[in-house]
């Protein structure tokens, strides 16, 4: 027998979820005349996809209610609503979400001994954010952003993957991980000193000779962190 027509969009939509993202910064409903709430075919049928009063600071999105049609994007004079749809397989392996209607980051890049690995993409894709969680500076929710997640959740959660290993070492303080300031320019506003006493301060692994050759940095040991100029503090 062959498939129904209808029968394959209505099976994609089933597999499919929708995460709903309000820009608090854009979003003004004191401004406006709520048009994301009076266009929403959803709420038309007594549904309460969106929730937002002329006195809210900020519309909220249902994102089990949401249908992803797009009129709410559309129709917000604030550009202010984004509707992204995602493989409903994706719900299972959310790794952090920063409140409701906001970023959600889903898995996570896996770091290898020996290996270079590059994180490529567009602002506010969570590149920032997944540095964070794999240096141990941020733990990850698991999605669930009103509960606290302890470390051995988090471990269970990662269970028999490399990740697993990797952040039990970073606890265990059997790895550490160092982050590269993003702005080079601040550096002399958090280290102070000639650069030869910083690297000897830091220098845990007894390493400073091979870094000071393969980064060229001998010519530089006697100057000071605060006259370097940015190529010399991004080496």
């Amino acid at each position: 027998m062959p498939k129904k027509k209808g029968g394959s969009k209505k099976n994609e939509e089933e597999e499919n979820s929708r995460i709903a993202i309000v820009d608090a910064e854009r979003c003004k409903p004191r401004k406006c005349d709520r048009e994301c709430h009076r266009n929403c075919p959803v709420v038309r049928q007594g549904k309460q996809c969106i929730d937002v009063g002329k006195k809210s600071k900020l519309a909220y999105i249902s994102e089990s209610l949401c249908v992803g049609c797009g009129i709410c994007v559309k129709k917000c004079p604030f550009d202010a609503i984004k509707i992204i749809n995602l493989p409903k397989s994706l719900n299972s392996q959310t790794t952090h979400r920063y409140g409701p209607n906001s970023f959600k980051l889903h898995r996570l890049p896996m770091p290898r001994p020996g290996q270079v690995l590059g994180l490529v993409g567009i602002n506010g894709i969570g590149k920032s954010t997944a540095l964070k969680i794999l240096s141990a500076r941020l733990r990850p929710n698991l999605g669930r952003f009103e509960d606290h997640v302890g470390w051995d959740e988090i471990l269970q959660y990662f269970r028999g993957s490399e990740l697993q290993n990797y952040f039990t070492k970073i606890l265990e303080e059997d790895l550490k991980a160092v982050v590269k300031p993003q702005y080079v320019d601040q550096i002399p506003k958090q280290v102070r000193g000639e650069v030869g006493r910083i690297l000897q301060a830091k220098d845990e692994r007894m390493v400073r000779s091979e870094i000071l050759q393969a980064l060229q940095l001998k010519k530089l040991v006697n100057r000071d962190v605060q006259v370097l100029s940015g190529g010399e503090l991004q080496r």
